[in-house]
């Protein structure tokens, strides 16, 4: 679908206004409509690695909690690296989230003005109807895209907190000091990830509508 977006890159490059970004794409046959299609699922694949990458995280500090002799220098390491891809997971999510609500201002925009311009009354009566309808699955869709992403946030703070007092205390007295921190990162993924599942499920469904 996006073979001649290469067509318009200079164009896009030219300015950062949304509107002028979609009248681009849309002179080579890209439309609103599969842009939102394809942010949507964007944001749905950022979850989806997100997920993968904090039970990995969740993985790297319970293997800490059990560690038993060796390098703790090496071991913070892998904590850190943990750390930070979470936080490039994180920050990926928040970004296609973001985009899938520009492209959803403008296409609502748009449909609403072009049904006013539509003279046959049914036809009119229709289409917004099925505005309405889209729009309706769209907040459910954007309001669990939310609610994952701020159960992000708890989840980035303890990895962080665990990392850094690891960093300062690199001896068995830090490690079995983080063991009581445990049950509250493993409940805080739990619900991250309950959250990301239904949010990449209300997805799913949002594209299918729009691809009827």
């Amino acid at each position: 679908m996006f073979a001649n977006l290469f067509v318009v890159i200079s164009l896009v490059a030219l300015t950062s206004c949304s509107s002028a970004y979609y009248s681009a794409l849309e002179k080579v046959g890209i439309h609103k409509r599969d842009i939102m299609v394809d942010r949507v699922e964007n944001a749905k694949e950022s979850q989806q690695e997100a997920q993968t990458q904090f039970k990995s995280a969740l993985e790297e500090m319970k293997s800490l909690i059990h560690f038993d002799g060796g390098d703790l220098e090496a071991q913070y390491t892998v904590i850190k690296e943990q750390y930070e891809d979470s936080k490039k997971a994180a920050d990926l999510v928040t970004l296609r989230i973001e985009k899938v609500e520009d492209v959803s201002d403008a296409l609502f925009d748009e449909w609403e003005d072009e049904i006013e311009q539509i003279s046959n009354s049914n036809l009119k009566r229709q289409s917004a109807t099925k505005l309405k309808e889209t729009q309706s699955r769209y907040e459910t869709l954007i309001k669990s895209m939310h609610k994952a992403e701020s159960k992000i946030v708890p989840v980035l703070t303890a990895l962080k907190d665990n990392m850094l007092f690891l960093k300062h205390n690199l001896n068995a007295q830090a490690v079995n000091a983080l063991q009581g921190e445990m049950l509250s990162i493993e409940k805080n993924v739990s619900e991250l990830i309950k959250d990301m599942n239904e949010a990449i499920e209300q997805s799913q469904k949002f594209i299918d509508m729009l691809e009827k």
